[in-house]
């Protein structure tokens, strides 16, 4: 498949919040993606966004970055 040809690309973003700042994320997400909600179909872009959950992050070398920024501001270890 050339470069240049639409395809499926996922996305994938990990924060380190709140249960409410992490929903307000995905609204400014939506928002991003979708400015007019009530817009005719179909979407310019078509996109699909998946619902966000806690993740266990003990056995995931994924977001190992993100934590050591997070003990590194917070000062711990």
């Amino acid at each position: 498949m050339a470069d240049d040809e639409p395809a499926v690309w996922e996305i994938r973003l990990g924060i380190f919040a709140t249960e409410a700042e992490a929903g307000e994320v995905k609204q400014r997400i939506i928002h991003a993606l979708c400015p007019n909600p009530d817009h005719a179909p179909p979407c310019p872009i078509p996109w699909e966004i998946s619902g966000y959950g806690r993740v266990d992050t003990s056995e995931l070398d994924t977001y190992e970055t993100l934590l050591e920024q997070v003990r590194i501001e917070r000062g711990s270890s």
